[in-house]
């Protein structure tokens, strides 16, 4: 079976702990986490984790029922990167001088679609959402006029196909 990018969504209870055992879970396996997010769902007082990784379905299936063991567990789902939409997000912070004095930042930025948040005497703040090909990128168009800072995010997704989720919820309830 050959490495594929897969996203694994996790509906849990928002308890202390977790994400540290769900890390475990990967650790012991000798699977790097490529990306990580957590946030609020869809659902009220439900959690999701989208953590994508790079390796055989047979793998991330195992890791997927090694993760719905956890008593706060709902359900976790895996996806490919076809079943998913999904984006990144970035916020690079530059020299203020660069803004004025060189009209190819200008260019930069506007044929890459970033967003300037911020301006002040000392450096410029753009964000940029994407897939990540097209923030790697810009980072590297960037690069030689100097960044002084730069963060991206885990990556976000949602599935393409309806996740039975909501109604798994109702069923409990």
């Amino acid at each position: 079976m050959e490495n594929k990018m897969f996203t694994i969504s996790v509906y849990s209870e928002n308890n202390v702990g977790l994400l540290n055992r769900i890390s475990g879970i990967f650790l012991k396996r000798h699977i790097n986490i490529l990306s990580l997010n957590v946030s609020e769902s869809e659902i009220e007082n439900v959690s999701r984790f989208v953590i994508v990784v790079n390796t055989t379905e047979k793998w991330v299936h195992n890791i997927v029922g090694q993760i719905e063991k956890q008593i706060e567990v709902i359900k976790a789902f895996y996806h490919i990167d076809e079943e998913t939409i999904f984006l990144e997000s970035a916020i690079f912070k530059i020299e203020s001088s660069l803004l004025f004095d060189e009209r190819q930042i200008q260019n930069i930025i506007k044929e890459s679609k970033a967003e300037i948040v911020t301006v002040s005497r000392e450096f410029f703040v753009l964000s940029k959402s994407g897939k990540r090909s097209e923030i790697e990128e810009l980072y590297a168009k960037l690069k030689p006029f100097g960044i002084m800072q730069f963060v991206r995010s885990g990556r976000i997704s949602v599935s393409k196909e309806k996740m039975e989720i909501s109604t798994l919820l109702e069923a409990l309830s």
